[in-house]
Protein backbone atom coordinates (compact mmCIF):
# COMPACT_ATOMS: atom_id res chain seq x y z
CA UNK A 1 0.00 0.00 0.00
CA UNK A 2 1.18 3.50 -0.85
CA UNK A 3 2.18 6.15 1.52
CA UNK A 4 0.77 9.30 -0.04
CA UNK A 5 1.44 12.38 1.89
CA UNK A 6 1.02 16.17 0.76
CA UNK A 7 2.84 18.80 3.06
CA UNK A 8 4.71 22.18 2.91
CA UNK A 9 7.98 21.84 0.81
CA UNK A 10 11.45 22.65 2.51
CA UNK A 11 15.10 23.20 0.73
CA UNK A 12 15.70 19.51 0.72
CA UNK A 13 12.73 19.36 -2.10
CA UNK A 14 14.16 21.61 -4.38
CA UNK A 15 15.52 19.10 -6.70
CA UNK A 16 12.44 16.86 -6.76
CA UNK A 17 10.46 19.69 -7.34
CA UNK A 18 12.29 20.18 -10.23
CA UNK A 19 12.64 16.79 -11.86
CA UNK A 20 8.88 17.10 -11.54
CA UNK A 21 8.51 20.21 -13.80
CA UNK A 22 11.19 18.60 -16.25
CA UNK A 23 9.35 15.35 -15.86
CA UNK A 24 6.38 17.33 -17.23
CA UNK A 25 8.77 19.05 -19.81
CA UNK A 26 9.74 15.71 -21.41
CA UNK A 27 6.34 14.74 -21.44
CA UNK A 28 5.07 18.23 -22.89
CA UNK A 29 7.77 17.65 -25.70
CA UNK A 30 6.78 13.94 -26.72
CA UNK A 31 3.45 15.17 -27.20
CA UNK A 32 2.29 12.89 -24.41
CA UNK A 33 0.48 15.79 -22.81
CA UNK A 34 -0.40 18.69 -23.39
CA UNK A 35 0.07 21.79 -20.54
CA UNK A 36 1.54 24.78 -22.16
CA UNK A 37 4.46 25.25 -20.24
CA UNK A 38 7.91 25.72 -21.99
CA UNK A 39 11.22 24.50 -20.19
CA UNK A 40 13.71 27.35 -19.30
CA UNK A 41 10.75 29.61 -19.29
CA UNK A 42 7.97 28.28 -17.32
CA UNK A 43 8.02 26.39 -14.61
CA UNK A 44 11.38 26.29 -13.67
CA UNK A 45 13.70 26.14 -11.05
CA UNK A 46 13.50 29.77 -9.57
CA UNK A 47 9.90 29.02 -9.68
CA UNK A 48 9.41 26.56 -6.80
CA UNK A 49 12.40 28.83 -5.10
CA UNK A 50 10.39 32.08 -5.42
CA UNK A 51 7.59 29.92 -3.70
CA UNK A 52 9.61 28.31 -1.18
CA UNK A 53 11.12 31.61 0.07
CA UNK A 54 7.17 32.59 0.53
CA UNK A 55 6.45 29.54 2.04
CA UNK A 56 3.94 28.53 -0.01
CA UNK A 57 5.41 25.84 -2.19
CA UNK A 58 3.87 22.24 -1.41
CA UNK A 59 5.06 18.91 -2.51
CA UNK A 60 2.80 15.49 -2.72
CA UNK A 61 4.65 12.80 -1.70
CA UNK A 62 4.50 8.80 -2.57
CA UNK A 63 6.53 6.82 0.09
CA UNK A 64 8.46 9.42 0.83
CA UNK A 65 9.57 10.18 -3.08
CA UNK A 66 7.86 14.25 -4.58
CA UNK A 67 6.16 13.36 -7.27
CA UNK A 68 3.53 16.19 -7.75
CA UNK A 69 3.92 19.78 -6.36
CA UNK A 70 1.60 23.00 -6.13
CA UNK A 71 1.68 26.56 -5.02
CA UNK A 72 -1.40 28.07 -3.04
CA UNK A 73 -1.13 31.43 -1.94
CA UNK A 74 -3.49 34.08 -2.26
CA UNK A 75 -1.47 36.20 -4.62
CA UNK A 76 -3.93 36.67 -7.89
CA UNK A 77 -2.45 36.85 -11.01
CA UNK A 78 -2.85 40.61 -12.82
CA UNK A 79 -5.39 39.26 -15.50
CA UNK A 80 -7.66 38.49 -12.71
CA UNK A 81 -8.08 41.86 -12.34
CA UNK A 82 -11.22 43.42 -13.60
CA UNK A 83 -12.38 39.58 -14.73
CA UNK A 84 -15.99 38.70 -14.49
CA UNK A 85 -15.97 36.73 -11.33
CA UNK A 86 -19.42 35.58 -10.11
CA UNK A 87 -18.27 35.87 -6.48
CA UNK A 88 -16.93 38.96 -5.88
CA UNK A 89 -15.45 39.35 -2.25
CA UNK A 90 -12.40 41.00 -0.04
CA UNK A 91 -8.81 40.21 -1.47
CA UNK A 92 -8.24 38.20 1.86
CA UNK A 93 -10.98 36.06 1.08
CA UNK A 94 -9.50 34.71 -2.31
CA UNK A 95 -7.13 31.66 -2.03
CA UNK A 96 -5.63 30.93 -5.38
CA UNK A 97 -3.81 27.33 -6.61
CA UNK A 98 -0.64 27.97 -9.22
CA UNK A 99 1.50 25.66 -10.64
CA UNK A 100 -0.30 22.42 -10.01
CA UNK A 101 2.21 19.54 -11.59
CA UNK A 102 1.93 15.67 -11.45
CA UNK A 103 5.01 13.75 -12.64
CA UNK A 104 3.99 11.73 -15.96
CA UNK A 105 5.25 9.00 -14.10
CA UNK A 106 3.03 8.71 -11.35
CA UNK A 107 0.02 10.06 -13.47
CA UNK A 108 -3.60 8.47 -13.41
CA UNK A 109 -3.43 7.72 -9.24
CA UNK A 110 -5.62 10.77 -8.73
CA UNK A 111 -2.93 12.46 -7.29
CA UNK A 112 -4.10 15.90 -9.34
CA UNK A 113 -7.64 15.45 -7.37
CA UNK A 114 -6.27 15.11 -4.08
CA UNK A 115 -3.95 17.96 -4.39
CA UNK A 116 -7.25 20.02 -5.39
CA UNK A 117 -8.95 18.63 -1.68
CA UNK A 118 -6.06 19.92 -0.09
CA UNK A 119 -6.26 22.84 -1.37
CA UNK A 120 -9.53 23.36 -0.95
CA UNK A 121 -9.05 22.20 3.02
CA UNK A 122 -6.13 24.26 3.31
CA UNK A 123 -7.54 27.78 2.08
CA UNK A 124 -11.22 26.51 4.59
CA UNK A 125 -8.94 26.35 7.56
CA UNK A 126 -7.69 29.80 6.43
CA UNK A 127 -10.92 31.27 6.36
CA UNK A 128 -10.51 31.68 2.13
CA UNK A 129 -13.67 30.31 0.74
CA UNK A 130 -13.46 31.99 -2.86
CA UNK A 131 -11.12 29.81 -4.63
CA UNK A 132 -9.29 30.33 -8.59
CA UNK A 133 -7.59 28.71 -10.36
CA UNK A 134 -6.39 29.34 -13.64
CA UNK A 135 -5.07 27.08 -16.68
CA UNK A 136 -4.07 26.95 -20.27
CA UNK A 137 -6.82 26.64 -22.77
CA UNK A 138 -4.99 23.97 -24.34
CA UNK A 139 -4.60 22.25 -20.70
CA UNK A 140 -7.66 19.82 -21.74
CA UNK A 141 -6.98 17.36 -19.01
CA UNK A 142 -6.81 20.32 -16.02
CA UNK A 143 -10.05 21.48 -17.28
CA UNK A 144 -11.59 18.54 -17.57
CA UNK A 145 -10.52 17.68 -13.35
CA UNK A 146 -11.33 21.40 -12.59
CA UNK A 147 -14.78 21.12 -13.91
CA UNK A 148 -15.36 17.87 -12.54
CA UNK A 149 -14.13 19.19 -8.82
CA UNK A 150 -16.74 22.16 -9.24
CA UNK A 151 -14.86 24.94 -11.05
CA UNK A 152 -16.68 27.43 -12.95
CA UNK A 153 -15.09 28.53 -16.19
CA UNK A 154 -15.34 32.09 -16.27
CA UNK A 155 -13.40 33.25 -19.56
CA UNK A 156 -10.43 33.21 -21.10
CA UNK A 157 -8.11 36.34 -21.01
CA UNK A 158 -5.32 36.44 -23.88
CA UNK A 159 -2.00 37.61 -21.96
CA UNK A 160 1.74 36.53 -21.86
CA UNK A 161 2.00 34.09 -19.10
CA UNK A 162 4.92 33.50 -16.56
CA UNK A 163 7.24 34.86 -20.03
CA UNK A 164 5.00 32.54 -22.58
CA UNK A 165 3.36 34.96 -24.85
CA UNK A 166 0.23 33.78 -26.84
CA UNK A 167 -1.51 32.04 -23.99
CA UNK A 168 -5.41 31.97 -23.98
CA UNK A 169 -5.62 31.70 -19.92
CA UNK A 170 -8.65 30.35 -18.67
CA UNK A 171 -9.64 31.67 -15.07
CA UNK A 172 -11.92 29.29 -12.76
CA UNK A 173 -13.95 29.98 -9.69
CA UNK A 174 -15.39 27.88 -6.89
CA UNK A 175 -17.22 29.36 -3.39
CA UNK A 176 -16.32 26.85 -0.49
CA UNK A 177 -18.32 26.42 2.64
CA UNK A 178 -16.21 26.61 6.11
CA UNK A 179 -14.35 23.17 7.26
CA UNK A 180 -16.60 23.31 10.44
CA UNK A 181 -19.47 23.43 8.44
CA UNK A 182 -18.48 20.68 6.27
CA UNK A 183 -17.21 18.28 9.00
CA UNK A 184 -20.80 18.39 9.76
CA UNK A 185 -22.66 17.32 6.89
CA UNK A 186 -19.92 14.04 6.83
Amino acid sequence: MRHVEIRKADHSDLDAVEKVYSDVHDAEEGGRITTGWIRSIYPIRETAEAALERDDLFVLTEDGDVVGTAIINQIQVDVYNGAPWENETDDSDVCVLHTLAVSPFAGGKGYGKAFIRFYEEYAAERGCHELRIDTNARNKTARSMYKKAGYKEIDIVPTVFNGIPGIDLVLMEKKVIQASLRSTER
